[in-house]
């Protein structure tokens, strides 16, 4: 088993949304055919959002078979489920509501007006994962886990020299106190992550180049915590050209 880590730069935001986006359902009928099912880790912020917007609008988005794949999310804002904030939401408008995927398919997080203490929601998600785990796991095999990448380097809602990125005994966190609001998240942790067959990073602007570039010459993980982001079989960088510019030119791959 290989684990790479690529970088695959675009000329702008939009020609990188719609890479990823194709590469996107392209990977996921592949992981249908070999598997049967699917296991998504969405992620929100601009980018993210970009790239399920563009899914929708693909003409290859009505040849996957939707009831076969779960979505899930790597963090959320602990918000009212009504909010604007909700990584769900965002997600539902952009990709989601337009697809016959079975509601017990889709995993968000728990919202503050369903569950008003922060702890019990956390436990209430890691519940989710195991039940739907395989037998003595804790969580279920991601096949794809999208990341955005904020300025400070911070993934999910694992912050920069913060306890939620040191945890490496719990599923999911609670970060009362984001640098970003709003302050309360929820996030899989780490090695949750990692446990990913896949990690895309997608990520565009110079205000992002500095963390890519740090991330990939082996800054800590705990400092810079994409520079710990490590899928099993393959981590990839979609970037567009604006955060690439402290890319070492070796590790950028050919585009395709």
């Amino acid at each position: 088993m290989t684990n790479e880590r690529r970088v695959l730069v675009h000329p702008d935001k939009e020609a990188l949304a719609a890479s990823v986006a194709a590469r996107f359902l392209t990977k996921t009928i592949d992981i249908l055919d070999d598997l049967g099912a699917a296991n998504i880790a969405l992620t929100g912020g601009t980018m993210g959002i970009a790239v399920l917007e563009a899914v929708n609008g693909s003409p290859a988005r009505d040849t996957i078979d939707w009831s076969k794949v779960h979505f899930w999310w790597g963090d959320e804002r602990f918000v009212e489920k009504s909010s604007e904030e909700r990584n769900e939401r965002q997600a539902r408008e952009a990709l989601l509501d337009h697809l016959p995927v079975p509601p017990e398919n889709i995993h968000p997080f728990p919202a503050s007006d369903e569950i008003p203490d922060i702890e019990e929601a956390a436990s209430v998600y890691a519940a989710e994962l195991q039940a739907f785990a395989p037998e003595g796991q804790a969580f279920p095999k991601f096949d794809i886990t999208f990341l955005g990448v904020g300025p400070d380097g911070h993934i999910a809602s694992l912050f920069p020299d913060r306890a939620g990125i040191r945890e490496t005994e719990a599923t999911v966190i609670v970060e009362r106190e984001s640098p970003k609001p709003p302050p309360q998240r929820l996030s899989l942790t780490r090695p949750v992550l990692n446990a990913s067959d896949r990690i895309w990073l997608v990520l565009s602007g110079s205000d992002k180049a500095s963390a890519l570039g740090l991330a990939l010459a082996g800054a800590s993980y705990t400092e810079v915590p994409v520079a710990g982001a490590k899928g099993r079989k393959r981590t990839v960088f979609f970037v567009d050209k604006d955060a690439a510019v402290d890319v070492p030119e070796n590790l950028i791959a050919p585009s395709y």
